[in-house]
């Protein structure tokens, strides 16, 4: 490796984002960024997210200005309705019981920021989730597994007992799609590179 390899800015505070990122190899430098997550009035789901990952991406960036930095957030949609992070147990009590047996959307929005440039994607899955069980979603609460989560569950952990299905990307759902950041990185000048069992963010030559 002759190039520079550069560390990746995470502006997130999602352990699972960083748990993602650290299956490729990637160094990661963490920040948590304050923005404010309040849905704007009229607002669709995907700008939203997409507005939310541009601004985490950005303070990020201004912390780190020498470094790329990524954005990301997830939504879960029903209908009309956004749900984020649950406000209270008894918050995601309601949210779990309004999702039972329903479909619903969730998008994740990537921005990715370097040298003053911005390179964004959103994508979004379909997720169906089983109908109401007091046991099993009993037991799910009092994991407190989906407290900090949109929609209060992680498909990713003890929440895919109550996931009937998936209908496109489980990642988009995790809330970091991986196979997107090579276009990402590349549409700014940057690239993934192979150095043993790891990846690394260089400048393209």
């Amino acid at each position: 490796m002759t190039r520079p390899a550069l560390s990746l800015v995470l502006a997130s505070g999602s352990p699972r984002r960083r748990e993602l990122l650290g299956r490729l190899g990637l160094e990661v430098t963490v920040v948590e960024p304050c923005v404010d997550e309040t849905p704007v009035a009229g607002e669709p789901p995907p700008l939203h997210a997409l507005r939310l990952a541009r601004e985490k991406a950005r303070a990020g960036a201004a912390l780190h200005p020498e470094l790329p930095s990524l954005g990301a957030d997830t939504v879960v949609v029903l209908g009309d309705r956004i749900f984020g992070k649950p406000a209270s147990r008894a918050d995601a009590a309601a949210m779990l019981a309004e999702l039972s047996g329903r479909t619903h959307v969730v998008i994740t929005a990537l921005a990715l920021r370097w040298a003053e440039r911005e390179a964004t994607h959103v994508e979004s899955a379909l997720v169906t989730v089983v109908r109401h069980s007091p046991e099993l979603f009993g037991w799910y609460l009092a994991t407190g597994e989906g407290d900090d989560k949109a929609g209060a569950y992680a498909v990713q952990g003890k929440g895919a007992a109550l996931i009937e299905r998936v209908e496109g990307n489980v990642q988009a759902v995790m809330g970091l799609p991986l196979a997107q950041l090579p276009a990402l990185f590349a549409r700014l000048g940057l690239e993934l590179v192979a150095d043993g069992d790891r990846l690394l963010v260089t400048p393209r030559v």
